[in-house]
């Protein structure tokens, strides 16, 4: 692909460039093995010598697809003439049946003449065999035809132990509680949730006031009406470098973003105005995730708005947020512009016990890399870790953390492709099927661009969307699903690699919501600390798996295990084993132990 040559180069140039600079960031992690790095008197730091990572013996990602039986294809229009058209395609990982083994979502989306005429486009949901495939139980579970849906975020809303599905929609919001007999039941409406008609985007589950009971936000995007629709290529803001596009998202009004508040009976009030988070500036709102940014015991939100500064809204404790997103460095690039903000990552890629975000972006922007450095403050940190080289070129969207290699260390998985067919037909240096890209964590604040290491699959050109990541296998792998605009999905499997080893964490909550959400992990195996998060939603309309998964490298045990519950309870396990999926239950402890179903 165009682009991708010149921006690995760079990122390999700077790579040597940053090993022999004098000064690199705030503060260094403890690196597996050596000691974490002393700050001189001015506050920089002399990083130590690190190995590169990409000699390694790495895995390789191979396409799984056609053997999983999964055949789901998304609807797509050919020339994207309309903003609505490009957008959808939203994968979620849930274990409807609480078998243990994660099922797969995938969203559909009919275009404007299908909607027009009264046609409709069927989501999907497959079943894990537990065998390497997948069976199509979409009718039986009766989740075929939600809307003109975007994205999904999974959560327990009623407590009842079955995970629940909220399906975004292009005209609102459809919540699909789980009967926990294999079938689900639309209940928006008694939920309270049928108010919602605006084109819904991102959302995810959280306990922001700590009751028990997870709460719901919605971001929205454009202001659109298909009795209204705006001419293609009919202004500056409905052309692309000379070329004739789709209209948007500038130059279209956009709309206001909704928290709902669970009332603890299966219902929920939108308390968005009174919480500060109704975003009365109308901006274009894309993902949205929960996770407690300044470790104050409170949960935080950050909703990434597509062409305009993003929010972080601090949690303050009385039911009303403030947003500080300026002051921690997250609205804008490094550079201070504003950019199309899509997909969001969250993790702690250098072990240092706060989450950091990685947000991806349009071509010729970057991806951006906040480093969480405390106190609700952040760096951007892109070019210096080396992701913005290598993301230059291409129109990001689903993003993860996840490790690749089980060696302990996050990295940074990326999924690309455009918004419009016509730069095909344009000489811009633009293509509209884009591969995918792989960033290893080199364990010293940097990434390295190994997409064109890893088997071909990667670089295999797609128009790509949502991402989600989970062992789908129960065999000590992280498998990327990833919905695709047009065409198929693509399942990627890492394989080959060094034998290192891994734990795997499902947690249950009692006092705390129960799948858990927003629980943290914390894993110590000498000086290898790692510390994982329950998230509903991020990445881009995608939902990973629930489950924690922790690699390890060449350790057979973990020292300590850390849970840190949403009620602030906290419980403690020692010298476990590791290759083994472990069920918690707040407050009672380990309650089950399983094996890896595959050896590899």
């Amino acid at each position: 692909m165009p682009g991708l040559k010149s921006g690995l180069a760079r990122a390999q140039v700077f790579a040597v460039v940053f090993s022999v600079a004098v000064t690199i960031m705030s503060f260094s992690p403890s690196i597996s093995g050596q000691q974490a790095d002393q700050p001189h008197a001015s506050g920089t730091v002399t990083p130590k010598k690190v190995p590169d990572r990409a000699e390694a013996r790495l895995p390789e990602f191979v396409d799984i697809t056609n053997s999983t039986g999964i055949k789901f294809e998304h609807l797509s229009s050919p020339e994207q003439r309309y903003i609505v058209e490009s957008m959808g395609g939203g994968v979620a990982l849930i274990d409807y049946d609480r078998d243990g083994w994660p099922d797969i979502y995938f969203t559909n989306s009919q275009s404007v003449e299908m909607a027009l005429s009264g046609k409709k486009a069927k989501s999907a949901l497959y079943h894990n065999n537990h065998d390497g495939t997948f069976t199509d139980v979409t009718d039986k579970a009766g989740v075929g035809y939600p809307c003109w849906a975007m994205g999904a975020a999974v959560g327990d809303y009623n407590n009842d132990g079955f995970p629940d599905l909220l399906v975004t929609c292009f005209g609102g919001v459809v919540l699909y509680r789980n009967n926990s007999d294999g079938t689900f039941t639309d209940v928006t409406k008694f939920a309270g949730l049928s108010g919602d008609s605006q084109w819904a985007t991102g959302a995810a589950f959280g306990d922001y006031d700590g009751d028990g009971w997870v709460d719901l936000f919605v971001s929205h995007y454009v202001d659109f009406h298909l009795d209204d629709l705006p001419k293609f290529g009919s202004s500056k803001t409905c052309q692309y470098r000379d070329i004739e596009v789709q209209c948007g998202p500038r130059g279209l009004k956009g709309s206001p973003d909704n928290l709902y508040h669970n009332n603890g009976d299966g219902t929920f009030t939108d308390v968005s105005a009174a919480a500060g988070v109704e975003d009365s500036q109308h901006f274009f709102g894309l993902t949205a995730v929960w996770s407690d940014f300044d470790n104050d015991g409170r949960l935080d939100l950050f909703v990434a708005n597509d062409s305009q500064p993003n929010y972080l809204y601090r949690n303050n404790g009385n039911g009303t947020f403030t947003d500080v997103a300026e002051d921690a460095g997250v609205a804008m690039s490094e550079d201070g512009a504003e950019q199309a903000n899509m997909g969001v990552a969250v993790g702690d890629y250098q072990h240092t016990g706060r989450m950091s975000l990685a947000v991806t972006h349009f071509d010729h922007e970057y991806a951006t890399l906040f480093r969480n450095d405390g106190q609700m403050s952040f760096t951007g940190v892109s070019d210096a870790s080396g992701v913005a080289a290598g993301t230059r070129s291409y129109v990001g969207w689903g993003d993860c953390f996840f490790d690749f290699d089980n060696d302990g260390w996050a990295d940074l998985f990326l999924v690309n492709g455009h918004v419009y067919p016509q730069v095909d037909k344009g000489k811009i240096g633009s293509m509209y099927h884009e591969p995918k890209l792989l960033f290893l964590n080199q364990r010293d604040g940097t990434f390295k661009n190994i997409s064109k290491l890893v088997g071909p699959a990667v670089q295999i050109p797609q128009v790509s969307r949502g991402l989600a990541m989970g062992d789908l296998f129960n065999d000590g792998r992280i498998e990327i699903v990833v919905e695709n605009l047009t065409g198929q999905p693509m399942i990627l499997q890492p394989r080959g690699g060094e034998k290192n080893h891994w734990i795997n964490f499902s947690l249950e909550g009692t006092k705390s919501n129960r799948l858990a959400l927003n629980a943290r992990v914390k894993a110590t195996v000498g000086d290898l600390v790692q510390t994982g998060e329950v998230l509903s939603g991020g990445s881009y309309l995608s939902q990973n798996d629930l489950r924690i998964h922790f690699g390890l490298g060449s350790h057979t045990r973990v020292d300590k295990i850390e849970v840190q519950w949403p009620d602030d309870k906290k419980d403690t396990f020692n010298d476990l084993e590791a290759d083994r999926f472990y069920s918690i239950r707040e407050g009672e402890g380990i309650i089950s132990s399983q094996q890896s179903h595959i050896s590899h």
